[in-house]
């Protein structure tokens, strides 16, 4: 009766039954089928044939219950009282909370709180990042709103609630429908734009790949920032832009530590806050222009932001949690490629985007920018610009690799025709740009061509400037003096050494050349580079000054359609430049129809246009006397 009372295991009927049983077997029967015990025990039952053995049995078993009850029953009530404690406390606030907005004093923590709570509710993160909030979310209801660490942790996790951790766009698989619209936005460009559907392609294939990591170098105007735009609106990705032209801060780059008074996250961090998802196409822009100075060296802070094999785990110090940045299409742009340090160049795919051709240029302002002016100034139809007078307008009024100026140019135009509308004096035949109306629009001729006349001691260098490739005119006099070297025209310590290293190899070799080895003593030699106040540098132009010199000391005339560009060693040795495209292009804008490179520069000839090699022959030099022969002939 004890146990029944006790353990509510067995029904009350049982002791009806046993107490009108007096024979201890029948008796040990009824209560041993009535125990809560497995099939294994009453089996033994069943074994054991004496019946004060199974009463012995019996007792074993109903005590064993009894205290494994009492046990049990001691975890529910602790159970039961943690569960009273919290729906108490749970009643409580929200009777609280019923009162206080009666009373129109309801805490705007408490609003907060709730906001909070249910962004972690919709967040696409890891469980790793939830708890890590869910955490910081406990902590900022156990502060008092008093507290100064209220506003800066509740900074903290609104800024781990709104980075997306795992939250993505769908790419667009469709190769095609990427390539057009790659088309539509810019003309030629077709390395970087291959490269784009390459990895599309790859993506669409395995399901599963890194992002690449790509550094568009170019000069000013050629559309690297334009085109990065379009990347990401062909693979349908969102975009952001980070600058990071003359930051010399790294933590910039990697945000400050929330230790400090106004901390907040770095560059990398806000942009993919403002992105929306894990996964854009994010442009760094002017890569070549950071700084270091006290505060750290921000190219080094980038380093582990442009590697494809650590930026899974990249860290801000604010955030100070890893976020995946894997998934990001990093682009990034430069003019120099030498102004990007090492480190970080051999993390990036380079991809050179050298200058556009006039006829490329004539191109793109009929299918782009003519639209684009007309459009954005309000004219009723798009300007009517013939393709002789768009290259009257690049040629005499622009002086750059890209089209930035010529679009402005056209702008210009557009709102000369705007203000006749405005005025009532607009005719149809205004829309129609002709090279008279262009001068009456856009004033005096600003550029000519830079062309050389062929004098003794005069040579036209080529040069590779932030415009794009151009004329270099040198020219060399002698006069009574001391063998002294005089050189101006701004010129660099390297072109400084070449024109050195120039006159030592004429001085060395001066028999070959017919010169009298007196003059080197008593006459000063002057070098000068046309465009003064330019600045110049390189060794590119070595045997540009090396042919000037010798033009000078043997009165012999350099006809004025040859140019030529490439490092000079003391033995004569012609050395690979950099830049022969855009150099060529310079000197076909200038009439050149004669170029001399190194022979070890002839891989790049591919990349010259067709147009531009049918005007222009390319002359292969391996040593200087190459080009003495070569100048001989001519």
């Amino acid at each position: 009766e004890i146990y029944i009372r006790k353990v509510p295991y067995m029904g009350n009927s049982v002791i009806d039954i046993l107490s009108k049983e007096s024979d201890l077997s029948k008796f040990t029967d009824i209560l041993a089928s009535s125990l809560p015990i497995t099939l294994d025990r009453l089996l033994e039952y069943l074994k054991e044939t004496k019946p004060s053995e199974r009463a012995r049995m019996i007792l074993t078993d109903v005590y064993k219950e009894e205290d494994l009850y009492d046990v049990e029953k001691s975890f529910d009530l602790k159970v039961k009282k943690e569960i009273d404690e919290k729906q108490k406390e749970y009643i409580l606030k929200e009777k609280l909370k019923l009162i206080k907005e009666e009373l129109g004093e309801s805490s705007s923590k408490e609003k907060t709180l709730s906001k909070l709570r249910e962004k972690l509710s919709n967040l696409e993160a890891n469980d790793k990042i939830k708890n890590l909030i869910k955490d910081e979310i406990n902590r900022y209801d156990g502060l008092s709103e008093q507290s100064p660490e209220t506003t800066i942790l509740l900074n903290y996790i609104e800024w781990l609630l709104d980075l997306p951790w795992d939250k993505k766009t769908i790419d667009n698989e469709d190769l095609k429908v990427a390539r057009k619209i790659l088309d539509e936005t810019h003309d030629g460009l077709d390395k970087v734009k291959t490269r784009i559907i390459e990895y599309l392609a790859v993506k669409k294939i395995t399901n599963s790949l890194k992002s690449p990591i790509i550094c568009l170098v170019g000069p000013p105007g050629v559309g690297k920032t334009s085109l990065a735009f379009s990347i990401a609106k062909a693979t349908k990705r969102n975009f952001v832009k980070m600058s990071v032209g003359g930051v010399s801060d790294e933590t910039e780059i990697i945000g400050h530590r929330r230790t400090y008074l106004g901390a907040m996250p770095g560059r990398i961090i806000k942009s993919m806050k403002k992105a929306g998802s894990s996964n854009p196409v994010f442009l760094i822009d002017e890569i070549d222009k950071m700084t270091h100075d006290l505060h750290g060296d921000p190219s080094s802070a980038l380093l582990s932001v442009l590697d494809p094999e650590q930026n899974r785990l990249f860290s801000d110090n604010y955030i100070e949690e890893e976020y995946d940045l894997s998934n990001v299409m990093f682009i990034a742009t430069a003019n120099y490629i030498d102004k990007i340090p090492e480190p970080l160049k051999d993390r990036l795919e380079i991809i050179n985007l050298s200058g556009y051709t006039e006829l490329e240029k004539v191109s793109i302002a009929k299918n782009h920018l003519i639209p684009k002016v007309s459009n954005e100034n309000g004219l009723t139809g798009n300007l009517k610009i013939s393709e002789q007078t768009l290259l009257h307008i690049i040629r005499k009024y622009t002086k750059e690799a890209g089209v930035r100026e010529l679009e402005r140019l056209l702008a210009k135009i557009a709102r000369k025709i705007a203000i006749k509308i405005a005025t009532d004096e607009f005719k149809q035949s205004d829309l129609t740009i002709t090279i008279k109306k262009v001068e009456n629009y856009l004033g005096n001729i600003k550029y000519e061509d830079t062309k050389v006349e062929s004098k003794v001691g005069v040579i036209n260098g080529l040069a590779y400037t932030s415009y794009g490739g151009e004329v270099l005119p040198i020219e060399v006099t002698f006069f009574k003096g001391k063998g002294n070297l005089i050189l101006t025209g701004t010129l660099g310590d390297v072109m400084k050494e070449s024109a050195s290293i120039a006159l030592d190899y004429i001085k060395t070799n001066y028999k070959y050349f017919d010169i009298d080895y007196k003059m080197f003593m008593d006459y000063d030699i002057h070098i000068h580079a046309l465009d003064g106040a330019v600045p110049k540098d390189g060794p590119s132009a070595g045997i540009a000054l090396t042919t000037a010199l010798i033009s000078a000391l043997t009165n012999y005339k350099i006809p004025s359609n040859i140019a030529m560009t490439g490092e000079i060693s003391l033995h004569g040795e012609v050395l690979p430049i950099g830049g022969l495209k855009e150099k060529a292009l310079g000197a076909y804008r200038s009439g050149v129809t004669k170029i001399l490179y190194p022979k070890a520069n002839i891989k790049d000839l591919e990349d010259i246009p067709n147009e531009i090699k049918e005007k222009i022959e390319f002359i292969i030099v391996s040593n200087y006397k190459d080009v003495y022969k070569c100048i001989k002939e001519t």
